[in-house]
């Protein structure tokens, strides 16, 4: 296409490279970020105002009046991250500030000439885009659904308590994480309904954000003597567009490529000149529920001679409905967050919060605008680890070093608590005590290996805080470490091998006690010479899954209840996101969830029934039709919005992963999305996405890079 040629300052100028990448050539960081806002736009602008609609609390009044809808309404208003977001603002510099608003004004620029068609057909006039909306989705990148899950099992925890789960069993569960739990009192909690059922808030236009790979790699353990960084964030890939949108940004020769989120200023994931960079999610525990004693509008505070009765602040939200009467959510807070339930009945509920929810995005966005001009490692970790959000950050810079940072903000809780577990919120030592600082946080410089791996798995070893008490299981890390350790001195060419890996450790394991186990026969053969590798001809990886959940049904459903076990599985995130927790169980060569079985027993059992289902290759399980975010599922596929079937490799402990469960009819994955190799012999990256560039179903651009991902081809970003 031939260049854009813009006027912000002075001129800037856009260029297409020859896979769709918009290259944003400027002299100014205003000018830059200006060009930048207006290449979101052009390119993703669908995808940026659908999203700030959602996170607004108003798909009601501009998309359509379904019960559905309003549902995602009241949760997002129940969240308010759009509610202190200008006094966030005050807090920017002044220079940041300009940056700022001149990204906004390159959005405004391109919408003011073109708005996307889809809007129009819905009468959609949006208001100017603002600096406010951009910490918006800044809050939202840092919650959908990466906190989500873990408020998610403490609120499973409480069911499970209710239910009759004995304490013995739980802390098998979740050894070490239960220190302040009263079972009398969390007995007597009123569970209101889900925040928003999951089935529910997924089902529409959101994608899910899930799990990463990230490494680096050292100087001293590469054939050229340059570092190499790589990343592969794990989001949900049957949506288009991709969450991600590749960027090259350049002042003179000065220049940052990478991939950043539609609505938010600068990169997340990329490299300078000097300085490359990568992220996974953390798992970080910032999310705590009190239970609060209710009565009258009011919550207790102190016990005994000193009780109190304290009234609650009571926010109302209007939710305009297309078509319909408004609709009022009233939302009762205090301290410790929003309550789930009415205080003016009399009882006991939890009240919610999360550390990023409010007075956060200011730091964050000036840091990541100084991302452009770090130098080194150590300046990265510095700058990346003061930001809200948590993450893994890993770093590679040109001297060679490497190094590790967790960001996001912690709450200090008193000894002995890990935030697992709801605790009296009338008892003033049960508080937050401020939050712990960054430099806390698990981070580790030049580590001797010569390598850093991170995987959504337990890094509290690296820090002076444990932030982590629930994560995934340790599998893909230690398998993409054992990779490296392979194949020293490391060469870029190696490591899309480790990107496509499909080799479980997590089946190996199982099949050392499951082998000896196994009947004669066909069926059992065909387990018996499996290469633990979930590729889409394995009819192994067929058998061992079927395997796995018959166990789980064995095991856990009779605690659970099986018709809770049967919607655990097939309808929320529990066993995708913490299935580490029940493999410490179900690998126990004794456990209470045996039910005074042997371990061999209850495998057999489940190994019988898996065996006489029919065999299929796991390619047959593992087949999503990639859906348009706003038009997903409502026209034949031969129109063009939606993508597929598209197959997908991989399983949930494979470095390459592949999840797949279907939820309320919406099918919902998580594989790498997006991947990404930085050599710093040269300058530049490589790279493939599932999806493309643009969010306009008629761009050339739209699925363009999706057969480079599905065949495991990189494309070239040069600056």
């Amino acid at each position: 296409m031939n260049p854009i040629v813009l006027k912000y300052i002075n001129e800037i100028r856009i260029d297409r490279d020859k896979n769709g990448i918009p290259h944003v050539n400027a002299d100014n960081e205003a000018d830059l970020y200006f060009g930048q806002g207006y290449a979101q736009a052009m390119d993703r602008g669908m995808q940026m105002l659908l999203t700030r609609i959602l996170g607004q609390g108003r798909a009601s009044e501009f998309l359509d009046s379904s019960e559905e809808l309003l549902q995602i309404d009241s949760f997002f208003r129940r969240m308010n991250w759009y509610g202190d977001a200008g006094l966030e603002l005050s807090k920017i510099n002044l220079s940041t500030r300009d940056i700022i608003k001149a990204y906004c004004e390159g959005i405004n620029a391109f919408f003011q000439k073109s708005l996307p068609w889809e809007f129009k057909l819905l009468g959609y006039k949006p208001a100017k885009w603002r600096p406010e909306d951009s910490i918006l989705l800044m809050r939202m990148t840092g919650y959908v659904t990466l906190q989500q899950s873990q408020t998610e099992m403490e609120r499973l925890i409480v069911e499970m308590i209710q239910a009759g789960v004995e304490k013995d069993l739980l802390e098998e569960l979740f050894p070490g994480q239960l220190g302040g739990l009263e079972m009398d009192l969390v007995k007597k909690i009123t569970l209101g309904e889900r925040i928003v059922p999951a089935d529910v808030l997924w089902k529409n236009s959101l994608t899910r954000m899930m799990a990463s790979n990230n490494w680096a790699v050292a100087g001293s353990k590469t054939a050229s003597g340059k570092a190499i960084l790589c990343n592969d964030p794990h989001l949900e890939t049957n949506r288009l567009p991709n969450l991600w949108q590749e960027i090259v940004l350049k002042i003179k020769d000065r220049y940052l490529a990478g991939a950043g989120m539609p609505g938010l200023p600068g990169l997340l994931i990329g490299r300078n000149n000097d300085l490359a960079w990568g992220a996974t999610y953390t798992f970080m525990d910032a999310v705590d529920s009190w239970v609060e004693e209710c009565r009258e509008g009011k919550f207790k505070r102190g016990s005994f001679l000193k009780t109190e009765w304290v009234r609650f602040q009571e926010r109302r939200e209007i939710i305009k409905r297309k078509k319909k009467p408004d609709h009022i959510a009233t939302f009762y807070e205090n301290e410790h967050g929003v309550l789930d339930g009415s205080p003016f009945t009399e009882g006991f509920y939890l009240a919610t919060r999360w550390a990023s929810g409010s007075h956060s995005g200011a730091r964050s966005l000036e840091n990541i605008f100084k991302m452009m001009n770090a130098k080194d490692v150590r300046e990265g970790m510095e700058l990346m680890g003061a930001l809200e959000m948590s993450m893994n950050w890993v770093f590679a810079d040109a001297g060679g070093n490497i190094g590790y940072q967790m960001s996001g903000i912690l709450p200090k809780r008193r000894s002995g608590v890990s935030g697992l577990i709801p605790l009296p919120g009338w008892e003033e030592k049960n508080d937050w005590k401020g939050f712990v600082p960054f430099s806390q946080l698990p981070r580790v410089y030049n580590p001797p290996e010569g390598f850093i791996v991170t995987a959504n798995n337990d890094l509290n070893h690296f820090g002076k805080a444990a932030p982590i008490n629930l994560s995934m299981g340790p599998y893909r890390a230690e398998r993409i470490a054992n990779l490296l350790k392979s194949k020293i001195p490391l060469t870029p060419d190696y490591m899309p091998q480790i990107q496509y890996d499909v080799y479980s450790l997590q089946a190996e394991r199982y099949m050392k006690i499951l082998t000896p186990l196994l009947p004669h026969g066909d069926e059992a053969d065909i387990l018996r010479n499996w290469d633990f590798k979930y590729d889409l001809n394995s009819k192994g990886a067929w058998i061992f899954e079927n395997f796995y959940r018959e166990l789980l049904r064995d095991v856990v459903g009779p605690v659970f209840g099986h018709d809770v076990m049967d919607n655990l599985l097939g309808k929320t995130g529990i066993f995708v996101d913490f299935y580490s927790n029940f493999d410490a169980v179900l690998l126990s060569k004794k456990s209470g969830w045996f039910n005074k079985e042997s371990r061999e027993n209850i495998f057999r059992r489940a190994l019988d029934r898996s065996l006489k289902m029919p065999i299929r290759s796991w390619g047959d399980r593992q087949n999503i039709t990639m859906k348009h975010l706003l038009f997903g599922g409502k026209f034949p596929t031969f129109f063009g919005f939606d993508r597929g079937p598209v197959a997908v490799p991989g399983g949930r402990a494979t470095p390459l992963q592949g999840q797949i469960y279907r939820s309320a009819g919406r099918e919902t994955s998580f594989t790498p999305s997006f991947r990404m190799i930085i050599d710093f012999e040269k300058d530049g990256l490589k790279s493939n996405m599932a999806g493309g560039p643009s969010d306009r179903r008629f761009s050339q651009w739209y699925v363009s890079d999706l057969e480079n991902w599905k065949k495991g081809k990189y494309k070239d970003v040069t600056p």
